[in-house]
């Protein structure tokens, strides 16, 4: 690093906008790897005509990228707490572009499944170290809010995916590859923008604007048992809902809206992106609310149970696809803004790692798993173009799923709305926002604190 660029960097972390630029470069680098991560959808139906794929192996294409989650994810979170999200996410990011790129070239079906798995053994870290960075940055100050923006800007990047067949059909004019290339040059983008928070959260703490990373807690799996029983109860809704959103909406939904509705690709694919068009607008007024007025895991109950409301719809009725879109596209809006969050609300600071690790370990085999199963599932049933009533057995599984989930975040409502509650259902930013309302972000105030 130059020295131009260290006195850049060191003035800007500094000033009193400090935070908010981390949290564009945070966002900026999950964006280019959510964009990667739902690259496999639009191109499903050209790797089955074109390459001759399953639908079971299209759905290990992204179960492969949580396999190994199940495990390595823990030890990444663990690995946050040890050296600092920053440091973390640089590196991951770099190993997120060499997997990115593993997947492009593509050929045979053995170096697409290598590649995905090292993307996402990679992203999976990143998006938990990305996570933490903007808890430590935002610490005490509209977390909700800012995670709520994090995640729209990931939502950006899916919905990119989704709408690639129509803004970038010159590029799928040239078969299922080169959408995978145009998939690694965003991850590239990721990549600088993972570096430059690095560069931005290294000179924070040199010049004290944030603590020095502390030594982790030797870790101990008896640790993960001092979990108050509410980290279980919305663990239980993370992974249940992961299990049912991800393997239908990044793996199949778009081939679904095909086979069974009688779209284009490209109508399919917009219709997929609808979901993320809803939450990238709707996830930060969410994350706002939360922080505004309390009220998370109630927050958390009405977004649970639209979901299997959606499966309902869409097996049941032959209703307008707006409306089962939209109504995922709040659920997928409310949960995310208002779980991770409310995750940390539940654990300690110095465990927020290997809490986010823990969760994410759980969450990924779930969503291996369920892309297995669904698959399967589509393929017992001869699910196709051909009959398009195969997919029924599909949408029952998801829809059960998402009661089960349903039924957690009950129980985690009822534990915060008594004598055992963590404070998920009061306000606790009040003074706070009564602060910004008559000073605004003071230039003598501390960004990070």
């Amino acid at each position: 690093m130059s020295d131009a660029t260290a006195e850049t960097a060191g003035r800007f972390a500094e000033g009193p906008l400090a935070r908010w630029g981390v949290l564009a470069l945070i966002s900026l680098a999950i964006a280019g790897c959510y964009y990667e991560y739902d690259a496999i959808a639009p191109i499903a139906g050209l790797l089955h005509t074109q390459r001759g794929f399953s639908q079971s192996q299209i759905g290990f294409l992204n179960a492969v990228f949580s396999l190994p989650n199940t495990v390595m994810v823990l030890l990444g979170g663990i690995l946050i707490d040890r050296f600092g999200p920053a440091r973390i996410a640089a590196w991951t990011a770099t190993i997120c572009l060499g997997g990115a790129a593993l997947t492009a070239v593509g050929s045979p079906y053995a170096v697409m499944v290598i590649g995905r798995m090292i993307f996402g053994i990679a992203e999976e870290t990143l998006f938990i170290a990305l996570l933490a960075g903007v808890a430590q940055w935002f610490s005490g100050q509209r977390a909700a809010l800012a995670m709520a923006l994090f995640f729209s800007c990931a939502r950006i990047g899916s919905y990119a995916a989704d709408t690639s067949p129509d803004w970038a059909h010159a590029v799928y004019r040239h078969g299922w590859q080169s959408p995978l290339w145009l998939a690694t040059a965003l991850t590239v983008v990721s990549f600088v923008a993972a570096h430059g928070y690095r560069l931005l959260d290294r000179t924070a703490r040199k010049t004290g604007r944030l603590p020095p990373v502390a030594p982790a807690k030797r870790f101990h799996w008896s640790d993960l048992l001092s979990f108050d029983l509410s980290f279980w109860y919305i663990l239980g809704l993370n992974v249940l809902f992961a299990a049912v959103f991800f393997p239908f909406r990044s793996t199949f939904a778009i081939e679904y809206f095909q086979d069974a509705k009688g779209l284009t690709l490209q109508q399919a694919g917009l219709a997929n992106s609808w979901v993320f068009m809803a939450a990238i607008f709707a996830t930060p007024v969410f994350g706002y609310l939360a922080d505004r007025f309390g009220r998370r895991s109630f927050m958390l109950v009405i977004g649970a149970l639209l979901m299997p409301m959606v499966f309902l719809i869409l097996g049941t009725t032959d209703w307008s696809l707006w409306i089962s879109t939209a109504l995922m596209g709040i659920s997928f809006s409310v949960v995310p803004a208002v779980i991770w969050p409310a995750t940390a609300m539940l654990v300690e600071p110095s465990r927020l790692g290997t809490a986010f690790g823990f969760t994410d370990m759980l969450l990924n085999f779930c969503m291996a798993m369920s892309n297995i199963a669904a698959g399967s599932i589509a393929d017992r049933a001869h699910a196709g173009p051909a009959h398009p009533g195969g997919y029924t057995a599909m949408l029952w599984y998801f829809g059960i799923l998402s009661s089960l989930a349903f039924v957690s975040v009950l129980f985690l409502w009822r534990r915060e709305s008594g004598r055992h509650g963590h404070g998920l259902e009061t306000v606790h930013l009040q003074q706070l926002a009564l602060s910004d309302a008559a000073s605004g972000e003071s230039p003598s105030a501390d960004p990070c604190r």
